[in-house]
């Protein structure tokens, strides 16, 4: 169960990023969007924050916040830039699940530094043939004494140039039925032989932060980096992950879709047509409040799965929905800011065409949201079966 963290605590650290946003990342985000800019001054600053220790425990060095304030981080700092966020969302997902399922000397060996930022974690789930199909990895560990050999490739890997440790999927017994029982978790660092970077994807939104391809090819990684020290355990250990990792995504929706909405009700009350501002025409008010009371909802789901993942339950089902509708949300809110701007929405002068631009990702991001109803599906039977 997660820490209870003050009011006044959480308070406090929202406010200390919500000023660093301010101060520090809104006045860049354009030209680093536009020119695919790596934030590196940021992410020194994000150090010093103490922005990659957010949940790891005290003892290791980190914040030891609860997930209720990792989503009001991130939901702040992906109103400044959503690919900041980017920068420290699978390195939480790591840690998450270093921490619950991790070994002792795993624990020690890496959260100490990945709490300072030393080590910056990732996920290697994706394969070219295997995404929302989890079962179908390819990716193989074969085990050779005190070492595992590795085997295939990843794709869409957030972090993959700039992260040095990865949570890698990898299938250590390829007879297994049904095969997830066959899927291990293994923490790659770098540099590793063998463990290469291949191409950079030149993305649509979500840039300044890499998304790369990572290919092992016969790469040799100690049997000591299983994690929780037991083959078959790496599909409930990501799954398990993915359920933060759903709650930070819908926070980084809140933030966006926030971001844009104050943009347009701003431009609304300053822009003019037909002799008064725009904000007075009905058709702009009804597009402002079912905006606002979208986003809000979104804050409120996102809240509540944030809230029972603090208590200790099982949390895919809120988690899901929380994803799915913050993210569906952002997507509608983005494009109504941008016909609230007219014309002026769709130039890059405006940060509403940056904020159309993100949304797309945190609707296929995370699993894509097809995948969130059959999983919302799935357990709302399960709780009302007869």
């Amino acid at each position: 169960m997660s820490p209870t963290v003050s009011p006044e605590i959480k308070n406090q650290i929202v406010s200390l990023v919500r000023e660093f946003v301010r101060r520090d990342v809104a006045p860049v985000a354009s030209k680093y969007d536009d020119e695919d800019i790596y934030p590196t001054e940021l992410v020194e600053q994000m150090k010093e924050l103490g922005l990659f220790g957010i949940t790891i425990p005290e003892e290791y060095g980190g914040l030891g916040m609860d997930t209720a304030t990792m989503a009001l981080i991130f939901e702040e700092l992906a109103k400044g830039w959503m690919s900041v966020s980017g920068i420290i969302g699978t390195h939480h997902l790591l840690a998450s699940i270093i921490e619950k399922y991790g070994t002792d000397d795993q624990m020690h060996r890496w959260l100490p530094s990945m709490a300072e930022g030393k080590i910056r974690g990732a996920l290697a789930l994706t394969e070219p043939e295997a995404g929302s199909d989890v079962q179908n990895i390819q990716t193989t560990a074969v085990r050779d004494g005190d070492e595992y050999v590795l085997n295939g490739t990843k794709m869409f890997i957030t972090n993959g140039e700039h992260g040095t440790a990865f949570a890698v999927m990898v299938k250590t017994d390829t007879s297994a039925k049904p095969p997830y029982r066959g899927i291990s978790c293994i923490v790659v660092e770098k540099p590793t032989e063998g463990f290469t970077v291949g191409q950079h994807l030149d993305k649509m939104g979500y840039r300044g932060i890499d998304t790369v391809e990572l290919v092992f090819t016969n790469a040799r990684v100690p049997a000591a980096n299983l994690l929780g020290g037991e083959e078959g355990r790496g599909f409930g250990q990501v799954m398990y992950g993915l359920e933060s990792g759903r709650i930070n995504v819908a926070a980084r929706a809140v933030g966006v879709a926030t971001a844009a909405f104050e943009a347009a009700i701003t431009y609304a009350q300053k822009r003019k047509a037909f002799g008064a501002p725009i904000a007075q025409h009905q058709a702009i008010q009804l597009k402002l409040a079912e905006m606002g009371t979208k986003i809000h909802a979104a804050r409120l789901l996102t809240a509540e799965a944030a809230r029972l993942k603090d208590e200790g339950n099982r949390v895919d089902l809120e988690a899901g929905m929380a994803k799915l509708f913050a993210s569906e949300t952002c997507g509608e809110v983005t494009m109504e800011a941008m016909r609230i701007h007219g014309g002026y929405g769709y130039v890059k002068e405006y940060p509403v065409e940056r904020y159309y631009r993100e949304a797309p990702l945190m609707i296929i991001g995370e699993g894509t949201n097809e995948m969130q109803k059959l999983i919302i599906a799935r357990r709302l039977l399960e709780k009302y079966s007869i």
